[in-house]
């Protein structure tokens, strides 16, 4: 899509800021489609990545509490830079709110302007799954058409149609603790499985799920060191997707399954503190997945190895989605602006903002003022 290919700068002296809201854009995915929006992000994924040297990067900041997590996750190059916001709490659910909620922004580094702030909640479903595909795409054996999907919850079914459009899978087995997620995953993904005849069945076990898989994904959400994927559930050529481990003390597979495989993750000094690999030792080999794009290190060198993509989500993606979701917004004409910036005359008298504040104040009559005071109240 042309729209993905220039990154929109506004002139300095042009003080508005983009804004997508989460209403807006679940307008904007369902008028582009699921499908579409996860290949534009893919795209800008693989340009993203394609860069990697171009980036400063560092390790998120967390504020970790027992019900959950808090992060922020920044990311820049010379001329972009880029934050996440982001939560993980199990126990929301309870409470009527997601486990993972967030938002984001663009800055340009030269005057430091946000020029776009994004709701990343949705987003960050879609730069989840495009990310878990492009991985796979590049390591998982030619011809893999079965996937299993341990974990059912808010991200499985982006992960699911990722898979289906962009790998070729064409039997989808399901299995959740939880049988009612499921149970919706699979009533979401029935008029795709009707158009891409995929076969989508649910499952009793974990072993049920993998038995002949080709792909296994692992997205399960407690916040602990859980053994959701042992070893013996291995078999040579598969190719794993363990997205759900993404904070200290938080785990999905077996160490041995680690032993067993040739370890892919996005920022090694990430991972070591939030991904799988926090089980292993600190001089356990792993490759980081931009050298093998670029062509610095090799992927798959077998059809009988086991590769595993230890997912953590890192902020490059999210840099690479939050481009993605303002070029689409502006397309589909569902950016609104926000004043998140004061516009002054004089840049060096923010003072003078007060004044207009009192002038706009005396300009607003005593019933519209008490009127909107009890609306509020």
């Amino acid at each position: 899509m042309t729209a993905l290919t220039a990154v929109h700068r506004l002139p300095s002296a042009q003080v508005h800021t983009d804004f997508l809201s989460a209403t807006d854009a679940a307008r904007l995915v369902a008028r582009v489609g699921v499908v579409e929006c996860v290949r534009c992000i893919t795209q800008a994924l693989e340009a993203d990545f394609g860069r990697w040297n171009d980036f400063d990067k560092t390790a998120r900041m967390a504020a970790h509490s027992a019900q959950g997590v808090i992060e922020l996750m920044p990311v820049a190059d010379a001329h972009d830079y880029a934050f996440k916001y982001v939560n993980g709490h199990p126990v929301n659910t309870q409470h009527g709110l997601p486990t993972v909620m967030a938002f984001g922004a663009l800055a340009d580094v030269a005057t430091g302007m946000p020029r776009f702030v994004s709701e990343l909640t949705l987003t960050t479903a879609l730069r989840t799954a495009a990310t878990s595909v492009m991985v796979a795409r590049t390591l998982a054996r030619p011809g893999s058409h079965r996937m299993a999907l341990i974990g059912n919850g808010a991200q499985s079914e982006f992960q699911a149609l990722a898979f289906i459009d962009q790998l070729g899978v064409r039997e989808l087995r399901l299995f959740d603790v939880d049988r009612a997620a499921s149970a919706k995953l699979q009533r979401n993904l029935a008029p795709f499985a009707a158009l891409y005849g995929v076969e989508v069945q649910m499952v009793d076990s974990v072993h049920a799920a993998v038995q002949g898989a080709d792909v296994v994904t692992t997205v399960t959400a407690d916040k602990r060191n859980a053994v959701v994927l042992d070893a013996s559930a291995l078999a040579p050529g598969m190719h794993i997707n363990a997205v759900g481990g993404d904070c200290p003390g938080k785990t999905e597979l077996d160490a041995e399954v680690l032993a067993r495989s040739s370890v892919f993750v996005e920022y090694e000094p990430q991972t070591r503190l939030e991904g799988e690999l926090q089980q292993m030792p600190a001089d356990f080999a792993v490759t980081e997945f931009w050298r093998v794009l670029s062509g610095a290190a090799p992927g798959r060198v077998s059809d009988a190895q086991i590769t595993l993509f230890d997912s953590v989500g890192f902020a490059l993606e999210d840099y690479s989605a939050l481009r993605t979701m303002q070029a689409l917004g502006r397309e589909a004409g569902l950016l609104s602006r926000i004043e998140l910036v004061p516009t002054l005359a004089d840049p060096k008298d923010l003072f003078a903002l007060l004044h207009q504040g009192e002038d706009m104040h005396q300009a607003t009559p005593p019933s519209v003022e008490r009127a909107a005071w009890h609306k509020v109240a």
